[in-house]
């Protein structure tokens, strides 16, 4: 009897529980909150949504129901942004957290004696995530937010994200320590956000995340986990750790005239923050990180010895934090703030009204849009007045002139900039004309009316320096504008300025580089190794196949080369004089390793193998007698064999015997580099050009000359053969030698002149015609 009472109770209990749901599921009707009709498209979901975000979004709106309406509003259009969880919806009535659940009830009903089945989507424990904690609810990233707003603004601040799923118990147990290091970062300037890995997968697998809880911060639109213990002094270190190191600089009595005096170098102003607090503090790292591309920042401890002449000069209080700006003026501040607890929303209004200069130098396209906006409306005029001038000492009176007049008539239409018309010259020609003269310097007015370029301007006729009479024409031009605008009667189109304070290529080469490294570094040591496994595996097996082939080539071409190459000192055998007919031009075989074709010059064959050569080919031909023959083709055909994978280049050999003037013909246009003496005196034919080789180009009547190597005088004459020869005396004392080897060492270097012969880096000797081969 006890039994079937509970067993009724927990059927009461089920169905009370059933009734809760599906009246909770008929009051969240996402059509109803997004003003849509079921039939809207995903445009017109996607209007309403950006619409209502903007209405009720909780640092715009201070309604206090305006939190719970903003998280409506994002959970009605991921619902309706999702076509399987709007199908879902319409058909079941489902909210997109239980898929099918109608289909599901009577199962779950039916079963209810055989098994006790609860899941979390019907029961929403406590550790359910969404209904664990709703502080997290306004911080939930989707991929496209993520992609489209948190990565652009990571390049501004520092994002700390963390990753939970429903389930999680560990989650549960970091929870009051997130909470207290989100309050307190998140007032700092850090971005935060949470991502539901149950319900953006395809955003947790991006972020690399495969374990919930985790926690990553995303800075410069690059990811980095965090891999210590949940406390708050970890998670504060390791967002300070995400910074780069270099943003502020430590100004001590020594260094801060030379830190202050860089303003023009880097056309920036620079801030000053005294404070006694030893380390810089991560509220001042973070406001530097956001602004460094405008300004440069310094911290000064006020605890030190070494900064007692700075605190004294700018008359500094010791007992409160002080930031002071400096611009065009380093012994005068231009602003200061000073405040017990330095809040990030007083400096942000402090830093943001002093980004720029006095008179800042357009050094690039995104500084010029922004000194210099387009108009928007007839009531938001915004004029530029540009002083173009030159660099160096002798216009800084005109410049100093410029500044003074821009500081004592600082208005919020008008903004002062200054140009080196050397630097920027297609915006001096647009604004000058083409008569621009090196030694003036001149003062335009400009509006921007659109972003393609498109300006109007006029160029004061006065030349620009710096007189009284030059400030109140100037002066009395922009009241009048004021008042006129139609004065500005020039129209130019100007292209985008040059970025004169970019890197040059080397340098940006190399910061990409190191970046790509540091994320395959980081990726190495923090990625999971189970799904790193697969590419690594590819790689080794990749490398170990490229090794081994390398060395089984290279033990296979050195046995060849063993059985092949013989030494230089053995006598040549008979069967290597009978291996002459290799190099016959009758030969039709196969070529194998080690096997050149080489054909011999004749009368015959010379206008097809040399003067109708085609255009871009050469002739290499190596000058032998008769007796020199077997030895010097073998040495030749070991020292060409490399290049023989070159169609452009033929291989062949002359008779010296048989064609002794058309060689002495052809080196008298050498004398240079092989000086002969008269072609018919008494040595005529004592002269050895044995071993001679040139590489004869038939189209365009040049050719290049490699001196046999002397072995007669060993080190004596030069060791490049190439296009240096001995005189007429000397080529009679080289002789054959006695022995084939000293005939193959005739060819030493050959393989080296070839290569310079194929980088095109040989001396070319002309010739007005070639000779006949009789």
């Amino acid at each position: 009897m006890g039994h079937q009472k509970l067993r009724l109770l927990w059927r009461f209990l089920v169905f009370l529980i059933l009734a809760l749901k599906i009246l909770s599921a008929a009051d969240f009707d996402p059509y109803r909150i997004l003003g849509v009709s079921r039939t809207a498209s995903q445009a017109d979901i996607k209007k309403a949504y950006k619409k209502l975000a903007r209405e009720w979004h909780p640092d715009k709106n201070k309604n206090p129901g305006a939190e719970d309406k903003f998280i409506q509003v994002s959970k009605a259009y991921e619902i309706l942004s999702n076509e399987e969880k709007r199908t879902n919806y319409d058909r079941y009535g489902d909210v997109g957290e239980n898929q099918g659940y109608a289909q599901q009830q009577h199962h779950h009903f039916r079963h209810f004696h055989d098994s006790f089945y609860f899941d979390e989507s019907f029961f929403h424990f406590p550790f359910n995530s969404e209904r664990r904690d709703s502080t997290d609810e306004k911080y939930l990233l989707q991929f496209s937010h993520y992609i489209n707003e948190v990565v652009p603004d990571s390049f501004r601040k520092p994002y700390l994200i963390k990753i939970t799923s429903d389930w999680c118990f560990s989650c549960i147990h970091i929870e009051p320590v997130w909470k207290e290091v989100v309050q307190e970062l998140e007032g700092l300037g850090v971005g935060i956000g949470v991502v539901h890995a149950g319900y953006e997968r395809r955003l947790a697998h991006h972020l690399g995340a495969h374990s919930t809880p985790s926690i990553l911060g995303v800075i410069n639109g690059k990811i980095s986990f965090f891999h210590n213990a949940v406390l708050r002094e970890n998670l504060r270190h390791f967002v300070e750790s995400l910074l780069p190191g270099n943003l502020v600089d430590k100004i001590t009595d020594k260094n801060y005239i030379r830190f202050l005096s860089n303003w023009q170098q880097e056309n920036k102003p620079h801030v000053l923050l005294f404070d006694q607090m030893p380390p810089v503090p991560l509220i001042y790292k973070l406001t530097a990180f956001a602004y460094k591309d405008y300004l440069s920042f310094g911290y000064v401890d006020l605890g030190q010895r070494e900064t007692e002449q700075m605190s004294s000069q700018y008359n500094i209080n010791m007992y409160a934090p002080t930031m002071l700006v400096f611009k065009e003026h380093i012994h005068k501040p231009a602003d200061v703030v000073q405040a017990r607890g330095m809040k990030k929303q007083v400096i942000d209004d402090f830093i943001s009204t002093n980004k720029f200069l006095l008179a800042a130098r357009l050094t690039n396209q995104k500084l010029f849009q922004e000194l210099c906006p387009v108009r928007k409306s007839h009531r938001q005029r915004k004029y530029c007045v540009a002083l173009l001038t030159g660099e160096g000492e002798p216009f800084q009176k005109t410049y100093e002139s410029f500044l003074a007049f821009a500081s004592a008539n600082t208005k919020d239409t008008v903004r002062f900039v200054h140009v080196f018309k050397e630097r920027q010259r297609e915006l001096a020609g647009s604004l000058l004309g083409e008569d621009i003269k090196p030694a003036e310097s001149s003062v335009a007015i400009l509006e921007r009316r659109n972003s393609a370029g498109r300006i109007v301007y006029k160029t004061l006729a006065s030349v620009w320096s710096g007189s009284e009479e030059n400030k109140f024409a100037l002066l009395d031009f922009l009241d009048r504008l004021r008042k006129d605008p139609s004065l500005l009667s020039s129209e130019a189109i100007l292209s985008d300025l040059n970025d004169e304070l970019a890197p040059v290529f080397f340098l940006r080469w190399f910061y990409t580089a190191v970046d790509y490294w540091s994320d395959v570094w980081e990726s190495v040591l923090h990625n999971n190794w189970r799904e790193m496994m697969p590419l690594l595996s590819l790689i080794f097996s990749a490398l170990f196949i490229l090794f081994g082939t390398v060395i089984v080539q290279a033990f296979s071409d050195s046995s060849d080369e063993r059985d092949s190459v013989p030494s230089d000192k053995e006598e040549p055998s008979d069967k290597d004089r009978s291996n002459e007919a290799n190099f016959s031009k009758e030969s039709t075989r196969v070529p194998k390793k080690g096997f050149v074709e080489v054909t011999e010059l004749t009368d015959v064959n010379y206008m097809s193998n040399l003067v109708r050569l085609r255009p871009g080919h050469m002739n290499v031909v190596l000058i032998l007698s008769s007796s020199t023959k077997a030895s010097l083709l073998q040495k030749f055909a070991q020292e060409v064999y490399t290049f023989t994978g070159s169609s452009s280049l033929h291989f062949s050999f002359l008779n010296l015997d048989k064609h002794r003037e058309w060689m002495e013909y052809l080196l008298e246009f050498a004398q240079d580099a092989a000086p002969i003496a008269y072609q018919y005196d008494e040595h005529f034919l004592e002269r050895d050009y044995t071993g001679y080789v040139l590489a004869l180009n038939g189209h365009k009547k040049y050719f290049c000359l490699f001196k046999a190597q002397s072995t007669l005088e060993d080190e004596k004459l030069s060791d490049e053969g190439e296009l240096c020869s001995p005189s007429g005396d000397t080529l009679r004392k080289i002789s054959l030698g006695s022995g084939a080897g000293h005939i193959k060492k005739k060819l030493n270097k050959l393989s080296l002149w070839m290569e310079r012969l194929l980088e095109g880096s040989l001396q070319r000797f002309y010739i007005p015609s070639w000779p006949s081969l009789d």
